[in-house]
């Protein structure tokens, strides 16, 4: 079944042009109040509860720039290898929506935060940078509900609660020519932004909200052509699906005869389409001006120094002491630094395993698909790092073999015991004495001369037999190459 995008545009006639795309991602500090008053940022609360005179806008209130905003801006910023400005300005920007109650939006626009910095990413074996033009503070608007009253179809309810909740605005160079570009962009972004607690990122809460601008140009043209800003992309799919869709309309507008209108459109997630909106605006209609209330915003050296050696390690430097110092392959390691907390895990399991490699087999195999069906992140698994080291560990010193790991691994997961305690409360300790396996190869070969005739005479496949009579007699707790071992010895006499 042809997309909406092969519709427009066949694959053929898209290959004549080049998307140039870039994104622009909003991202709601994780403080607990917010950013010019004491209202907590907690989401869920009954509407309109989360509010004051400062974020309702009300005569006389005053904001006040709340410190751990700036802390977490500025830490985001230095992430994302950015210049922080040493004196930045908050500037109002003037436009009227029912949920913006104070008339303007407190944002920066001459004087960001933060200025011209990067993110790499891997695309196809190849890495390529994308630049971020800058980083600059905000506080959010409200939310206007438009279904789920009895009355919906008549009246638009407004919901304050988010208004005036601590943002940045993370805007890109347009430097991404696919929407498999602008996914990994999104991808590595958030990523690096949950490491730092920057954000939690949830898309579902409103903590990540992306915007893309698009354009299209015919390859080897330098000209930019008019661009469409794309909302309401609210998951990394719909990123994906929306791209490649309007990138595929403003083709087939132009090789049409027409002309892309540079406008504000949105995704229509249902019919996978992109609708216009309204005109695009320039900053003049904003008519920003310095706020009034608000001094410029001065950052020292030593205290961003400070931050900046607070720093965790980011997920791009943990990938490569990864595969530099555990030995992992680079797709291991980048699926293994998804998360904090699954890089953690792996670390733990492979130091007290001191096997690396295997533990991150198990953590990505069995640990992972125990976890997925069971709707687990790896903060509840009931099987502790340490725990699954020790598991490894037996199977290192031949006290278990890889085939009774999992029966234990599959019984430490749905009681929590260690390895050990399962091992010896079951009997399912390894047979590893070659003295006691010799004792029950002799009686399994003494019991089956024919499939030993066979053997001898050329029929070397039914070794097979012979080695799962001694694993059944031993309830599969032989060692499995001691066996081997033992059986190649004896019928080659």
């Amino acid at each position: 079944m042809a997309s909406r995008a092969d519709v427009l545009a066949s694959a053929e006639v898209l290959d004549k042009y080049e998307p140039v795309i870039g994104l622009e991602v909003h991202v709601q500090l994780a403080t607990r109040t917010k950013i010019f008053c004491g209202c907590p940022t907690s989401f869920g609360a009954p509407p309109n509860t989360n509010v004051c005179p400062v974020c309702l806008g009300l005569p006389g209130a005053l904001p006040v720039l709340n410190e751990r905003a700036v802390e977490l801006a500025a830490q985001a910023a230095l992430a994302l290898s950015c210049r922080v400005n040493a004196v930045s300005r908050l500037a109002r920007k003037n436009y009227f929506y029912p949920d913006l109650p104070k008339g303007y939006q407190i944002s920066q626009y001459e004087s960001p935060l933060a200025e011209h910095g990067f993110i790499d990413i891997r695309i196809n074996d190849a890495v390529k940078r994308i630049g971020v033009t800058r980083v600059h503070m905000e506080d959010d608007a409200g939310k206007s509900l438009h279904e789920g009253f009895r009355d919906s179809e008549r009246y638009t309810y407004v919901d304050l609660n988010r208004c005036g909740a601590p943002l940045i605005e993370i805007v890109s160079e347009p430097d991404m020519r696919s929407s498999e570009e602008a996914y990994a962009y999104l991808t590595e972004l958030k990523q690096r932004l949950q490491y730092l607690q920057v954000s939690t990122c949830d898309m579902e809460k409103g903590h990540l909200r992306c915007d893309a601008n698009v354009s299209v140009r015919l390859r080897g043209a330098e000209k930019f052509g008019a661009k469409a800003e794309v909302k309401n992309l609210n998951s990394f799919r719909f990123l994906r699906m929306a791209l490649d869709y309007e990138i595929a309309r403003q083709v087939a507008v132009i090789e049409d005869g027409g002309t892309v209108s540079q406008e504000t459109r949105l995704y229509d997630a249902q019919n996978n389409i992109t609708v216009g909106m309204r005109s695009k605006e320039h900053a003049h209609d904003y008519r920003y001006f310095p706020e009034p209330d608000l001094l410029p915003l001065q950052i020292g050296d030593c205290w961003l120094e400070g931050l900046r050696n607070a720093m965790p390690e980011l997920p791009g430097e943990k990938r490569a002491r990864f595969v530099q110092s555990y030995g992992l392959r680079e797709y291991d390691a980048e699926v293994l630094t998804q998360t904090q907390e699954l890089a953690a895990y792996f670390e733990k399991a492979a130091t007290v395993s001191r096997n690396p490699v295997e533990a991150s087999k198990w953590v990505q195999g069995d640990l992972m698909a125990l976890l997925n069906a069971q709707g687990k992140p790896i903060a509840e698994s009931p099987v502790a790092p340490e725990q699954l080291g020790e598991l490894l560990a037996l199977v290192s010193k031949g006290e278990l073999s890889g085939k009774m790991a999992k029966q234990v691994f599959a019984r430490m997961f749905a009681t929590g015991a260690a390895a050990r305690e399962i091992v010896e409360r079951e009997g399912m300790r390894q047979i590893s004495d070659a003295g006691e396996i010799e004792k029950i190869v002799d009686d399994v070969l003494a019991r089956n001369p024919k499939q030993v005739e066979q053997y001898r005479s050329g029929k070397t496949a039914v070794a097979a037999f012979f080695v799962g009579q001694v694993m059944k007699a031993t309830r599969g707790q032989a060692n499995p190459q001691a066996v081997n071992d033992l059986l190649k010895q004896k019928l080659g006499r």
